[in-house]
């Protein structure tokens, strides 16, 4: 006879919080673990420096978990966190000053004089996943503030329109415009190495 275990229970993050507020700070430990790689890749793509983007996940959790008893519930806690940790992000990178920014911009300046435009065809010039992503990094960091995020949110976080729209504040329409001028730009740039 064999024997039937239960599956362990995944509580939502409603049933989580719902603990916190009565006194379980142990769930806390929980919503961390849930988001924390969610929040690095965004708060990643919105600083391009890793130090800085754990710093940012750092300070924006701990922003949430302060405010904690500010949560209302009118979006997702999924939502409401990303919200503080992009928001955590992007005042770091104000207030380093943005020196990865103009780092990089002479770099991607440096490479493309040196390099040819590469084809994806051509297995002597194939870039590496790494080559790749070091490229979207140099031009996400180009869009103007308000674009990279609302690109990173939607891309990397891999969050709905509306979702988005929660996380920022602002309308449907204003998430769609800033995507599409995102899309646009990050084509321009990423077109040299891209086959024509």
């Amino acid at each position: 006879m064999a024997v039937v275990t239960a599956a362990p229970v995944t509580l939502s993050d409603s049933q989580l919080l719902a603990r916190f507020a009565v006194g379980e700070r142990s769930v806390l430990e929980e919503l961390f673990q849930r988001y924390r790689g969610l929040a690095y890749r965004v708060a990643y793509r919105l600083l391009g420096n890793e130090a800085d983007a754990l710093d940012a996940v750092q300070e924006g959790f701990i922003k949430a978990l302060a405010h904690l008893d500010g949560f209302q519930g009118r979006s997702t806690f999924k939502t409401w966190l990303l919200r503080v940790v992009s928001n955590a992000a992007l005042d770091l990178g104000r207030q380093r000053g943005r020196r990865e920014a103009q780092s990089l911009e002479s770099l991607a300046r440096s490479d493309h004089e040196q390099q040819e435009p590469l084809t994806l065809e051509d297995p002597a010039h194939r870039l590496h996943r790494g080559d790749l992503r070091q490229v979207l990094d140099r031009a996400l960091a180009q869009l103007p503030p308000a674009q990279r995020q609302t690109f990173v949110l939607h891309a990397d976080a891999e969050l709905s329109y509306r979702e988005v729209a929660e996380v920022l504040g602002i309308s449907i329409g204003t998430v769609m415009s800033r995507l599409y001028y995102a899309r646009q730009k990050l084509r321009a740039l990423l077109q040299p190495w891209m086959k024509s």
